[in-house]
């Protein structure tokens, strides 16, 4: 097996990003973004999608936090498209539910090659520290443009947007390594098209 792995860099007026995967890790992270629950958030999705993963992102958090979020989804998003390469040989659907004490979240993904995003729910609280709730589903959506995934997302229950939005990462991480997994049984693309 030849090894999943990326390396990324963006520069824009609002941010610079260095981003460094690997699909099949031990669930490492070095993330720096300068926001204290995002950098939660980025660390607990590596650790329980067993991906190793390096943030390093200076954005402009004078204005708010959506453009850094936003930012490093897209190149997290672009990382996992190039290290997937063909996605020959992986499972390809996966769904997962996660609890995190009150909270339940949900995630359902298909490793298609077709962008597509949809989210159930609400956050209890608009704000956690320096990032606002709904940058998690937006988070969901700019992975999932950018990395040709499809992915459908949502909040079942809970009281306390923490414990939401870090079940909802949490979910997705592991749906994501599941859904990512090589398939001993297969050979060949999971597609009567014969490529994704």
């Amino acid at each position: 097996m030849s090894e999943r792995t990326a390396t990324r860099t963006r520069e824009t007026a609002e941010t610079s990003i260095e981003l460094e995967l690997a699909i099949d890790g031990t669930g490492e992270a070095d993330v720096d973004t300068g926001i204290g629950f995002f950098d939660h958030m980025l660390t607990s999705f590596a650790k329980h999608g067993l991906f190793d993963l390096t943030v390093d992102c200076d954005g402009d958090l004078a204005v708010d936090d959506h453009h850094t979020v936003e930012d490093v989804a897209i190149v997290l998003g672009e990382a996992f498209d190039e290290a997937l390469g063909d996605r020959a040989g992986i499972v390809r659907y996966a769904d997962r539910k996660v609890p995190l004490d009150e909270a339940v979240a949900g995630a359902v993904v298909d490793v298609s090659g077709r962008p597509r995003f949809y989210f159930d729910g609400a956050f209890s609280q608009a704000q956690i520290g320096d990032f606002t709730s709904d940058m998690a589903r937006h988070f969901g959506e700019s992975l999932a443009m950018n990395a040709g995934l499809t992915v459908h997302l949502e909040v079942v229950s809970g009281e306390n947007a923490h414990h939401e939005v870090e079940a909802l990462f949490k979910a997705l991480a592991r749906t994501l390594d599941d859904a990512t997994r090589l398939d001993e049984h297969r050979e060949g693309t999971p597609s009567t098209k014969g490529t994704l």
